[in-house]
């Protein structure tokens, strides 16, 4: 017997049809055929694979999503809307003294520039607080304005030029400066970064 007929014999008992050759002839064969063990082994393999049946396995996305536990979006929303309050509080407070000129500082030119940033500012939270995505550009800004604002009025009130209930009002700019900077963070990676990694 040659290989390959013992082959065709042995492909012939996987489909359980009758072969031209005897099952005790074919084992004697393999008794001294390395090779055609290893061919046997990998058509069995082979066969195996192929009878068993496709298991039918649920789906379970709908399960396995509804588990898991709330996704960042809804501590990105309170985010949004905690800046768009900040927004609209600042431009609550700086509309009158822009359109008056009767501010703090006394004089209504300063006090219409000082009131003209300010709505400049809410202005940049309120776009911050609509696509968020945008919000880490802001943050140097902000940032940049609380720690100003912290420092001059420190050294303000050490020096007794103003009052400490003048300043508190400045721990707004702090505020904000972190809701920006919170936001950002959920917002993901900026949009520089984010075309780098594509």
């Amino acid at each position: 017997m040659t290989c390959d007929e013992v082959r065709v014999a042995l492909s012939a008992r996987l489909d359980n049809e009758p072969g031209e050759w005897s099952a005790s002839q074919v084992d004697v064969h393999l008794v001294g055929c390395s090779e055609c063990r290893s061919w046997l082994a990998q058509a069995e393999q082979i066969t195996r694979a192929v009878r068993v049946p496709p298991a039918d396995v649920p789906d379970l996305t709908e399960r396995v999503m509804a588990a898991l536990p709330a996704p960042a979006a809804s501590k990105r929303q309170i985010l949004r809307v905690a800046v768009a309050v900040a927004a609209a509080a600042q431009l609550a407070l700086a509309l009158p003294v822009l359109l008056s000129g009767l501010g703090v500082v006394g004089e209504p030119h300063a006090s219409r520039e000082l009131a003209s940033f300010d709505v400049a500012l809410a202005v940049g939270f309120a776009l911050a607080a609509y696509r968020p995505d945008r919000a880490r550009a802001y943050v140097p800004i902000a940032l940049v304005l609380a720690v100003c604002l912290a420092l001059t009025s420190a050294v303000d009130v050490v020096n007794s030029t103003t009052a400490i209930v003048h300043e508190i009002g400045h721990l707004a700019a702090v505020v904000q400066a972190g809701l920006l900077w919170a936001l950002g963070r959920t917002s993901g990676a900026p949009p520089r970064a984010a075309a780098l990694t594509r």
